[in-house]
C-alpha cells in the first residue's frame, strides 16, 4: 500500500509540476512592446539573448513567447533552444525550481525528436548536473555531467563533432569541482580544456578558462601568479560578461584574505555586491560573500560590520530560500520525483521496444526460415524438372536415333529386295532371250508357208523389243540405285552403254557366265569388257572390281 501512495505521488507531483511550467506558456501576452512589431520569431529569439543582462527579465518574458511561437510553428528544435535559455536567467536569480522544470521540459521535447538529437541531450544533460552541483549531490551531478561527456566522446568519435566540442564539457565538470573544493581533480579536467580549445571553434572563451586556473594557482599557494591572471581577464568579463564578475571579485577576495590582506579582501568583496546588484546576478552567491565580509569583520575587530554582515546573508538566505541549505534540499527530492517518474517511463518504454525488436527478429527470422524454405524448394524443383527434361531428350534423341536405324535398315532391306527383283528380272530376260534365239534359229532353219519378209519382220520385233528390255531395266536399276548411277556417271561420263550394263550386273552380283548369256556374247567378250572398264577407272590390278563397284 505504501508503495503505491508514492506512486500516486509521483504521478501528481510530475503533472503538477508539467502544468506549472506549461502555465505562462498558456497565457497571451497583453502588452507587447513597439519595438517587436514586425519582427519574427527567430528576430525576437536573437533580440532576447542581446538584452539578458541588461533587462533580464524583459529577455525572459520574450523567451517564453518564443517559445510558445516555436511550438505553434512546429520547429522544435527552436523551441528547445529558447527554453534552454531560461534555466540561465531563472539560475542568476536562485530560481532553481523553475530551471529544473525548464531543462526536463526541454529533455521531454528531445526525446520525442525524431531526429538525431544527441548533441541537444548533451546540453541538457550537462546543465542538470551544474543545477544538482548547486544543491551539493555530487553523485547525481556528476552522474549527468559524465553522461553529457560521454555522449559528445561518441560524436566526436563518430566525427559528427569536432574535439573542441568536448571542451563545454571538460570546463563544467571543472567548474563543478572549483564549487565542490576539489582543485586537484579540478585541474585535470582544465587541462583537457586547453588541450582541446580552439579559438575558432569554441564558443566558450578561453578567459573562463583562466578563471579556473586563477582558482586552481590559489589553491596551489601561487598567489601572485592567480591574482596576475585575474587582473589580465577582467577586461574582458567587463566587455563581454560583467555579471560574471561576481565570481571573479568574490575569488580575488579570497585569495587576499589568504594573504592576510583583509583591506583589498574587502575591497574585492564588495565590488563582488556592487555587480551583483547592478545586473541582478548571482544572487545566491552574495548571501557567501555576506558571510565570508563577516569573517573579515570579525578578524579586523569591528564586529558592528560582522553582525550587520551575517544579519544580511541570513536575510537573503530567508529571502532566496538559498538552494543549499538544509532546509530546501527536500524541495528537490520532490522534484525528483518527476525525474524518478520519467526514468520509469523510459525504462517501460524501452522494455516495450526490447520486446518489440525481439518480436520483429523472431518474425524477420521466420521470414528468412520461410524465404530459405522456398529457395530450397523451388531449387528442387527446378532441379527435378531439368533433369525430368534432360531424361525427356535423352529418351528422344534415343527414339530418333533408333529410328534413323530402323529407316536405314528398313532402306537397306528395301534396295536388297529390289536388286533382287532386278536380279530375278534379269534373269527373266536372259531366259526370254534364250527363248527368242532359239526361236530365231527355228524360224531361220525352217521351209515352212511363212513368207521370207514376215520371218524378217518377226526378227527385227525380237530384236527392238530385246533392246526395249534393256531399256526397262535401265529405268528400274536407276529408280532403284540412283545413287550408284549418279557417282558413275559424273564420275566417269567416259563410259559407254556397255560399259554402264557390266556397271549395273557387277552391283547386282550376275556372274561372267550370267552376262554372257544376258548380253547375247561370249564369255570372253565380258571378260575384254571388264577389262576396258578398269582401264577406264583407272584401276590398279590389286583392287578387285566387284568390290570397288559395290562400295561406290
Amino acid at each position: 500500500m505504501n508503495k503505491e501512495d508514492n506512486r500516486n505521488k509521483a504521478s501528481f507531483w510530475y503533472l503538477t509540476i508539467i502544468l506549472l511550467f506549461l502555465c505562462p506558456f498558456l497565457v497571451k501576452a497583453q502588452n507587447t512592446n513597439t519595438s517587436q512589431d514586425g519582427l519574427t520569431t527567430v528576430q525576437l529569439f536573437e533580440k532576447a539573448k542581446e538584452i539578458r543582462f541588461q533587462n533580464p527579465d524583459e529577455a525572459v518574458s520574450l523567451l517564453q513567447k518564443v517559445h510558445e511561437d516555436f511550438l505553434k510553428e512546429g520547429d522544435t528544435l527552436l523551441a528547445i533552444n529558447a527554453l534552454l535559455e531560461m534555466p540561465y536567467h531563472y539560475g542568476q536569480k536562485v530560481n532553481y525550481a523553475k530551471s529544473y522544470d525548464g531543462l526536463w521540459l526541454a529533455l521531454f521535447l528531445t526525446d520525442a525528436m525524431n531526429d538525431d538529437s544527441e548533441a541537444l541531450k548533451a546540453s541538457i544533460y550537462n546543465r542538470l548536473g551544474r543545477l544538482y552541483s548547486f544543491y551539493k549531490k555530487e553523485e547525481k551531478a556528476f552522474e549527468y555531467l559524465n553522461t553529457s561527456l560521454a555522449i559528445t566522446k561518441a560524436l566526436v568519435k563518430k566525427e559528427e563533432l569536432d574535439a573542441s566540442a568536448l571542451v563545454q564539457n571538460y570546463y563544467l565538470i571543472c567548474a563543478t569541482f572549483r564549487e565542490l573544493g576539489k582543485p586537484e581533480l579540478g585541474k585535470i579536467y582544465l587541462d583537457s580544456c586547453l588541450l582541446n580549445f580552439d579559438p575558432v571553434k569554441n564558443k566558450l572563451d578561453k578567459a573562463y578558462l583562466q578563471f579556473e586556473k586563477s582558482f586552481i594557482l590559489s589553491q596551489e599557494q601561487k598567489p601572485d601568479e592567480a591574482i596576475s591572471l585575474l587582473k589580465e581577464i577582467e577586461p574582458w568579463f567587463i566587455k563581454n560578461r560583467p555579471s560574471y564578475l561576481v565570481l571573479v571579485y568574490t575569488y580575488w577576495g579570497d585569495i587576499y584574505s589568504n594573504l592576510e590582506d583583509l583591506s583589498q579582501s574587502e575591497t574585492y568583496y564588495r565590488k563582488a555586491l556592487e555587480t551583483s546588484n547592478r545586473y541582478n546576478s548571482h544572487v545566491d552567491f552574495s548571501v557567501l560573500i555576506h558571510e565570508r565580509l563577516a569573517n573579515l569583520y570579525t578578524e579586523k575587530g569591528d564586529f558592528e560590520k560582522a553582525f550587520y554582515s551575517q544579519k544580511k546573508a541570513k536575510e537573503l538566505d530567508a529571502q532566496f530560500f538559498d538552494s543549499r541549505s538544509t532546509v530546501n534540499q527536500p524541495l528537490l527530492e520532490i522534484k525528483d520525483e518527476f525525474r524518478l517518474e520519467k526514468e520509469r517511463q523510459e525504462q517501460l518504454i524501452q522494455k516495450q521496444r526490447v520486446e518489440q525488436l525481439e518480436q520483429e527478429d523472431k518474425i524477420s527470422f521466420l521470414q528468412r526460415v520461410i524465404l530459405l524454405g522456398a529457395l530450397i524448394f523451388t531449387l528442387v524443383i527446378a532441379v527435378v524438372y531439368v533433369m525430368q527434361i534432360r531424361a525427356k531428350h535423352k529418351i528422344e534423341k534415343e527414339l530418333i536415333r533408333r529410328n534413323k536405324e530402323l529407316e536405314i535398315q528398313k532402306a537397306k532391306e528395301l534396295l536388297e529386295l529390289k536388286n533382287k527383283e532386278l536380279a530375278t528380272s534379269a534373269l527373266q530376260l536372259v531366259e526370254k532371250d534364250e527363248f527368242l534365239k532359239d526361236l530365231k534359229n527355228k524360224l531361220r532353219g525352217t521351209d515352212g508357208g511363212i513368207k521370207t519378209e514376215e520371218i524378217h519382220k518377226v526378227l527385227k520385233s525380237i530384236s527392238n523389243s530385246n533392246q526395249n528390255n534393256w531399256e526397262e531395266f535401265k529405268l528400274r536399276f536407276t529408280s532403284v540405285n540412283e545413287a550408284f548411277y549418279r557417282k558413275v556417271t559424273t564420275k566417269y561420263p567416259n563410259l559407254s552403254q556397255s560399259d554402264q550394263k557390266i556397271c549395273a550386273l557387277i552391283k547386282l552380283n550376275f556372274s561372267s557366265k550370267e552376262m554372257a548369256r544376258l548380253l547375247g556374247i561370249s564369255v570372253e567378250s565380258v571378260h575384254t569388257t571388264r577389262y576396258r572398264l578398269r582401264k577406264k577407272m583407272g584401276l590398279d590390278r590389286s583392287v578387285n572390281l566387284e568390290d570397288f563397284i559395290a562400295n561406290i
